[in-house]
């Protein structure tokens, strides 16, 4: 495709991305943006699965065009880091191929998986004139660079996870607050009414419970009482006092944060919660600890880790291997950052664009980036069944 030249918006997926508010006739259905358009694309040279891990890999330079953009990712770094960062640099060199080769300049820098390199190449990338910087995939790095002031600095589209978002600093992967939310609304759009939030405690607790009621909000329900609880007593006081302070809630959420949400689980069970009027809804947390029996009949809305849309089959073609879902968050943000570039050119990413309230529609699916920078996504909803995750719903989202 020829850089700069309009394409149609057909129902279809493919490439390019444009931006519904500067780009007119470009629009899906309800003013959403499309990050892929649909076009017939070059599949790039295949390789025999993800690069092993080795040593720290030299800068590499995809593309010709006059938005220079610079990607963050632990090519080098050990264990499942380095092997999800190979995995978004092959993401990145397909997404180049589609749609960013004639738009973008893109520099991949190897941050080993070091927080301390990671935050500073995002340094020097931020002061060098980059004017999108996509990464790092370390916490601490992303938390760091959201704390540096300077109204002109470049969006940074952060690929960290469990990254609740800064000023200009956006959470790109899926956070709990977001999943809690939707989950939340799945069961509101059905009838659920009167709601509680058990909530971990945390610098995180108050921007959970506004997300929460405001998904709530939406279908005309509400969030009858949050209530922190401490992982000290396994929650047992928070649900003890839950009781004391709600009559008859239709669900009760658990944002169990970094924690298993097992214990307060248990407490909810003594008090025959989940039940035939009660129901609970998790978190896409609760999946980083090995499904307990206690899970079972939790509604959880979350990303399906193998769902990559319409990019799986080109990209296995490509790379001789299967995406996942760091692979489409990767493409996703090289994608958009081509269409943006496309539709307006290296200055034009400003928080109106990049903040853009009608969203984006990605491999990932419909997503949109909040001023506080924590990400609203559109994703699957389950009922956990004899220990698996079983579709509810193929899309809920709490906005």
């Amino acid at each position: 495709m020829e850089a700069g030249r309009h394409v149609p918006c057909p129902r279809t997926w493919a490439i390019a991305l444009a931006l519904a508010v500067i780009m007119s006739g470009c629009q899906s259905k309800g003013g959403v943006s499309e990050v892929l358009d649909p076009a017939a694309v070059a599949v790039p040279a295949g390789q025999n699965g993800a690069a092993v891990a080795g040593p720290a890999q030299a800068t590499q330079s995809l593309g010709t065009g006059s938005t220079k953009v610079t990607m963050l990712l632990p090519l080098s770094g050990p264990g499942t880091a380095g092997e999800n960062g190979r995995k978004m640099l092959d993401a990145a060199k397909l997404a180049m191929t589609d749609i960013g080769n004639g738009l973008l300049t893109l520099t991949i820098e190897d941050t080993r998986g070091d927080s301390t390199q990671a935050g500073k190449l995002a340094v020097t990338a931020i002061t060098t004139g980059s004017k999108v910087v996509i990464g790092p995939t370390e916490l601490p790095a992303a938390q760091h660079i959201a704390t540096l002031s300077g109204s002109n600095r470049p969006p940074v589209l952060a690929l960290a996870d469990n990254f609740a978002g800064g000023a200009g600093v956006y959470s790109v992967l899926l956070g709990e607050a977001d999943s809690a939310a939707a989950g939340a609304a799945g069961l509101a759009s059905k009838g659920s009414k009167k709601f509680v939030l058990l909530v971990a405690e945390g610098p995180n607790a108050g921007a959970m419970e506004k997300r929460v009621a405001n998904s709530l909000s939406i279908y005309g329900a509400t969030l009858a009482v949050t209530l922190p609880y401490s992982a000290g007593d396994g929650g047992a006081k928070a649900v003890d006092e839950m009781g004391s302070l709600v009559d008859n809630p239709d669900a009760v959420i658990v944002a169990s944060g970094n924690g298993s949400p097992s214990p307060i689980l248990a407490a909810l069970k003594s008090k025959g919660i989940p039940g035939k009027t009660i129901s609970v809804v998790g978190t896409n947390r609760w999946l980083e600890h090995p499904m307990d029996p206690l899970f079972e009949g939790a509604y959880i809305a979350t990303l399906d880790p193998s769902e990559t849309g319409p990019i799986a089959d080109r990209f296995r073609t490509a790379y001789n291997y299967p995406a996942d879902v760091n692979v489409a968050y990767a493409y996703d943000m090289v994608a958009l950052t081509a269409g943006i570039a496309s539709a307006v050119g290296p200055d034009g990413f400003s928080k109106k664009v990049i903040e853009n309230p009608n969203g984006f529609r990605g491999s990932t699916g419909l997503f949109r980036f909040r001023t506080d920078g924590s990400s609203e996504r559109s994703m699957p909803f389950y009922r956990i069944e004899k220990g698996a995750l079983k579709l509810v719903a193929k899309s809920t989202s709490g906005f």
